[in-house]
Formats: C-alpha cells, structure tokens, sequence
C-alpha cells in the first residue's frame, strides 16, 4: 500500500501551510532525509524531509498551493517493489475543497414545487411609484452614497430597508439576498443600477500564514495581557566611544548600538532574575537560562531570531550571531528552534528614528523592551545645563508576572550598564 506524505506541523502555531514547491517530482527515487519540498509556515519557509524511502507515485497538491491544512495528504510514496497500478487502492481526502467546484450528478427533472404562499415569499424591492418605507439611518447611508432606495430590498419587518440592506447594495450591487424570489415574474428585466465606489482607490494583499498567526497572537497579548510601561532614558556618550574605539581595532567585527544593548539586557536579567519569567495558568515560569529574543522586520512581518545564553556571550560574538540570524530571518530560513522560546525580547526602532514607542508584549513573555533613537538633548550635569546623546526606552510588563518594582529594578540594572559600559567587558 503506498505511504501517504501528509502535510507537516513544522511549528507549534501551526494550522495550514502553504507548499511552496515541490524539490522531488513524480518518478523520483526518495530516501530517509531527502529533501521533499517546500513549506512556508506561520513564520518561515522551511524543508521538508522525507521520512520514508520509496519512489514519489503521485503528487497530490502542486507547489504554489495555499492554506493546506496540516495532516492533509500531498503526495504518495510507493515503497519497494510497488508500481504505479497501487495508487488506484489509494483514495485520499480531497484537498482545497473551498477552491473546487464539486460535480453535480444529473437526475431527472423533479416535479414542479408548488408556489410558496405569500406570507412565506421574501421581501422584493419596492416597484416604481411606491412608497419606499425605510428607517432614517439607511435613508441617510443611500443619500451620501447615490444610491437609490427603489432598486433595494428590504429585510426589516415588513419589507422596511434597513442599514444592513444599503450595506449589502453598496458593497456589492443593488439587489439584496432577500429579493432572491420574485412574486411574479417580470416582464422585462430591469438594467442594474450603477453603485459608486465609496472610499479611496485601494489594492488587497492577501494574508499570509504568518501575517495571519501576528495579528491573532499580537490581538490576543494586547486583549488579554495586563500591559503597564516604564520609560528610563539612558545617555550614550561613553558607549559610543567605546564602541568606536572597539569597531576600530579590528576588522573581524561591527559592532552596533543594538549589540550593546543586547548585552546590558542579557547582564540586566542575570542581576534582576525575576524579569526573566512568563505566566502560565498554574505557575510563574522562572527562566534559568538568559536567552534574549530580537524583534526583526522581514517582508511578511516581525519575527524574534534568539540570542541563546546571551549573558555568557561578547559582544563581538553577540555581534555575529545577531547579524547571521536576521539574514536567515528575512530570507525566510530560520530554524524552529532559532525562533521559538526566549524568555525576553528587544524591538529596537531606533534605526529609523523613532524616538519613543511602547511594545506589545509578545506571550507568553512576561517583559519587552521598546529601544528609541540616540538623540542629543539638553541635560543637567552637575548643577548645569550640557548636550548629550540620550536613547529612550520604554519596558512593557506583564503585570501577571512582574510588578512595578521589579521592572524598575530592571530597568536600572539596565541603564546603569548602557551609560558605564566598560562594565560589560568584565
């Protein structure tokens, strides 16, 4: 019997992928770890192997097809010593049922259906001289809209037009469901009223898995996570020297401002351990490793590549690593296990100028540090008015899992390490 290659779970968010292309084609010899195809999941587009050997029999869903659900049948796989005459005893589920117009067995003509009494038939739009009894609201929508009233069926009690029928007819032609069954027919058929576009010019992008999986994850943090913020601003001028002195005696690194900052959080939450937790139904999770997550835009969306045990690592290290993964996380090649986890995140703004922002919280995380631009602003300094280089940052909590205090702490931890940073060479 031939093996059934069935859509794969390649992340824990994951529901449905899209196949994005097939590596093996029909006749190809298959073995254990080759690469099959093509998976774009909820947040990257990953390889699938094999797990069996045998020849490829059939494909079952081409490459471009989206939305297959996970543990649908895309492909069969005959094993030793079996033909192509076995994948006749092979009857898997259809795929993309929504996308597929299912055949219609032809039978003979039933017997007329007796006309519905009237008090069954469905509302119709008013003839031509007929008052048009409408509630003020869709009276209104018609007006601004252009549309007009006579050429809408009404589905309120007894045939009144309310919004829900000017709704209907301007997005998507005059006549209502409910006008579906005329009382009579009629003579002639009436030209459809044009309806005007209303609102700007626009084009649709349709969602992606990960797009999808962002704005339900991100929906849920913000509807059901006690966020509250605490904002320290932070003076860079002795971390931009080092950092210039640093960047200048070698040509094996580059090191950035957001590699500093990777650092002090790291050393920040070994100090302050509490802020290295998330909430679970039952427990607070206290993590023992410091393994940071870093907000990175690619074109489908955010995702948060890990620096592992970044409290153990240089800067220069913290540096390669971080340049590496979001190379890998905009080209969509990002492991399960490089994304997956975290106990805190970092989105860092502050490349494209913004000053100040605050971030949702990204579950079950209990922490997320928002990082603004370096900016030079008046200070005090000793009694006196000087210029310095001053970043903002903003800490959003899960008050579930960290109070006020401890964020706090936090966040001096933190700042203390960003303004002496000579401290995070020790």
């Amino acid at each position: 019997m031939p093996i059934q290659i069935l859509m794969p779970a390649l992340s824990p968010t994951m529901s449905e992928g899209n196949l994005a292309r097939w590596l093996k084609k029909e006749g190809d010899t298959v073995k254990a770890g080759d690469v099959l195809a093509e998976i774009e999941t909820d947040k990257a587009t990953m390889e699938f192997e094999a797990t069996d050997e045998g020849t490829l029999g059939k494909i079952l869903v081409p490459g471009g097809t989206q939305g297959v659900a996970v543990n649908t049948p895309i492909g069969l796989l005959l094993e030793e010593g079996e033909d192509a005459s076995a994948l006749a005893a092979v009857t898997p589920a259809p795929v993309a049922a929504a996308t597929q117009t299912p055949a219609v067995p032809i039978a003979p003509t039933p017997a007329p259906t007796p006309a519905p009494a009237p008090a069954a038939v469905a509302a119709q739009a008013p003839t031509a001289g007929a008052r048009i009894f409408a509630s003020p609201l869709a009276k209104r929508i018609a007006k601004d809209a252009g549309l007009d009233l006579k050429a809408v069926a009404g589905s309120g009690p007894h045939g009144r037009i309310i919004r829900a029928d000017v709704d209907r007819a301007i997005a998507g032609g005059v006549a209502s469901p409910a006008a579906a069954v005329p009382l009579a027919a009629p003579a002639a058929k009436p030209a459809p009223v044009p309806v005007p576009e209303v609102g700007p010019a626009y084009t649709e992008v349709p969602l992606s898995s990960m797009r999808k999986v962002i704005a339900r994850r991100l929906s849920e943090a913000k509807q059901t996570v006690p966020h509250f913020y605490l904002t320290v601003d932070c003076q860079l001028d002795k971390l931009l020297t080092l950092r210039t002195d640093l960047n200048g005696r070698s040509d094996s690194y580059k090191l950035s401002v957001n590699d500093f900052v990777i650092r002090a959080v790291a050393l920040a939450l070994r100090k302050v351990p509490a802020a290295n937790a998330s909430f679970t139904e039952t427990a607070i999770r206290m993590y023992t490793d410091v393994d940071v997550s870093v907000a990175v835009a690619t074109p489908n969306g955010l995702i948060t590549p890990i620096i592992k045990h970044a409290d153990h690592k240089g800067l220069a290290a913290i540096s390669g690593e971080m340049k590496e993964l979001a190379v890998k996380a905009r080209d969509g090649k990002l492991k399960p296990e490089e994304f997956q986890g975290g106990g805190f995140t970092i989105s860092n703004l502050g490349m494209y100028g913004v000053k100040e922002f605050a971030a949702i919280i990204n579950p079950p995380q209990g922490c997320i540090l928002a990082v603004g631009a370096g900016e030079r602003r008046p200070v005090v300094k000793d009694g006196a008015l000087a210029i310095a280089t001053v970043m903002s940052c903003t800490l959003s909590v899960d008050h579930r899992v960290v109070d006020g205090a401890i964020g706090a702490e936090f966040l001096a931890a933190f700042k203390k390490l960003i303004e002496e940073p000579l401290t995070m060479l020790l």
